[in-house]
């Protein structure tokens, strides 16, 4: 793929992750650079490696910080330095994108470029809004139309043609001339009470639908204060729009979720969110650092404990780096803390002898191991964990006469550079360990947080919430499909 500098014009699609293609995926995670937009959500943002290099080309309507002049040169210059480069753009790169002006310079260089296409907002909007862009009972054609001309000005639409077609029209980057366009269709002799509607933030947890008339769509707009990124609709369709509404019938639908877990996890309960129609805003106040050099002899103990996800992925990959495999690991009794932890460890081929039974906390899986019988007087214990990891898992062990050794294999980094508002904007912040906690309220520079709901993974991590006064929610077992019901049973 890579065997030439190349530039790959990628269409980011609206905004959910989801709807990111899986070549889109693909290029972005193994460039050199990425040259973005605005309308690049941080959601599909954080899909790209750190050390990957990022340049911001961003622009709004009016407010190009960076001409597109500019931006075709940076494109040529990125490429002329050997680099593989991705021009991230929101929507798709043909459909009013100016991915065309784009590629003038790069043909004129003889640099080579590809185009992956991105799913538009026009139909993707429309279709979260549960409004069918085509209907045969309704309409036989459509049409997407820019409200803005060149550098701005305003576009010079053919009304009277438009409206002879019966068709849905779809407006993109109109929302500031949304009521000249209904004066000209109405003008043009299109009916005054035609169906229309505006879709703002389309497939974010944050989408708003409005359904009106063609006569009221400017008033609406100025009414509901209505913002870019918005598509206006106007067509029969409109009409489905309550009928087909699925997206806003969604149990989180509206609500405003801070997922607080380190960049690599965050996707499980973030996803989980948004496919209940929430909007989850990732907060990765930690990272998670392999220890290295390690040399943990297993094989001198008779039990092997992980309690987490991270001490799985770092011993495994430690055995890789050092040419070795899961056969270390051959006669030895395997604990883990959780089905989630289970789960990690079934992808290196190893199925877990032992997972609590319900309460997945370190003291919860000393105990039951004890309790149960799987772990004897005088056996000796592994646990391959975090360097600075809660203790009572050890005390509970050693009571029972049991030797351990507490063998650090990862450990966590605070990142400190996240910019996401004020707690109190948001319905609940979720955190899923006791380092997720002290990560938020180290990059929140305050020890305060009264009033601010939290809902925690377990006892620990809510022993750790109450310290600074969250408003604590507890899921009632430790795994995140517990979280994501008991977030839909409290909001």
């Amino acid at each position: 793929m890579w065997k030439k500098p190349c530039v790959y014009l990628v269409g980011a699609g609206p905004g959910d992750a989801g709807l990111l293609t899986c070549k889109g995926l693909e290029l972005i995670k193994n460039c050199d650079v990425v040259v973005y937009d605005r309308l690049v959500s941080k959601e599909i943002m954080a899909l790209i490696p750190e050390e990957t290099e990022k340049i911001n080309v961003g622009k709004n309507v009016g407010d190009h910080p960076v001409p597109q002049w500019r931006i075709n040169e940076i494109l040529l210059e990125e490429a002329q330095k050997g680099k593989r480069v991705v021009r991230l753009k929101g929507g798709d790169p043909f459909v009013f994108g100016r991915g065309g002006e784009e590629l003038e310079l790069l043909v004129e260089n003889n640099i080579e470029f590809q185009v992956v296409p991105g799913i538009t907002s026009s139909i993707a909007a429309p279709g979260y809004g549960g409004i069918p862009v085509t209907h045969r009972d309704y309409c036989s054609s459509l049409h997407i139309i820019t409200g803005h001309g060149k550098n701005d000005s305003e576009a010079e639409i053919n009304y009277d043609a438009l409206v002879g077609l019966n068709g849905t029209l779809v407006f993109m980057m109109s929302v500031s001339t949304s009521a000249t366009i209904a004066e000209n269709l109405i003008r043009a002799g299109m009916d005054k009470n035609m169906p229309a509607a505006l879709v703002e933030n389309g497939t974010y947890g944050k989408q708003r639908k409005l359904i009106t008339t063609l006569e009221k769509l400017g008033e609406t707009v100025i009414r509901e204060n209505v913002k870019s990124p918005a598509v206006i609709l106007v067509g029969k369709v409109c009409s489905l729009g309550d009928k087909f509404d699925w997206f806003d019938k969604l149990p989180l639908k509206g609500r405003k979720i801070l997922v607080t877990q380190p960049k690599s996890k965050a996707s499980k309960l973030a996803e989980k969110i948004k496919s209940l129609g929430g909007e989850a805003v990732l907060y990765p106040t930690i990272r998670t650092k392999w220890i290295r050099p390690i040399s943990p002899d297993v094989r001198n103990f008779d039990i092997v404990g992980f309690t987490s996800e991270a001490g799985v992925r770092s011993f495994m990959e430690y055995l890789r780096e050092e040419g070795l495999d899961s056969r270390e690991l051959h006669g030895l009794d395997i604990a883990v803390v959780g089905p989630a932890t289970a789960r990690a460890l079934e992808e290196y081929g190893i199925k877990a002898d032992f997972i609590p039974e319900k309460v997945f906390d370190g003291k919860t899986m000393g105990l039951e191991m004890v309790k149960e019988g799987f772990a004897l007087k005088h056996q000796r214990v592994i646990l391959l964990r975090a360097k600075e990891a809660s203790r009572d898992i050890v005390t509970v062990l050693r009571d029972a006469a049991i030797e351990v050794e507490d063998y650090p294999v990862y450990e966590t980094e605070y990142i400190m550079d996240n910019d996401v508002g004020e707690p109190e904007d948001f319905d609940i912040i979720t955190f899923t360990s006791k380092s997720c906690v002290d990560g938020f309220v180290k990059t929140r520079g305050k020890t305060d947080f009264t009033g601010v709901k939290a809902l925690c993974i377990g006892k620990q991590t809510a022993a750790a919430a109450e310290e600074y006064n969250f408003d604590i929610i507890v899921s009632e077992m430790a795994t995140i499909d517990s979280m994501v019901e008991k977030l839909e049973e409290i909001l």
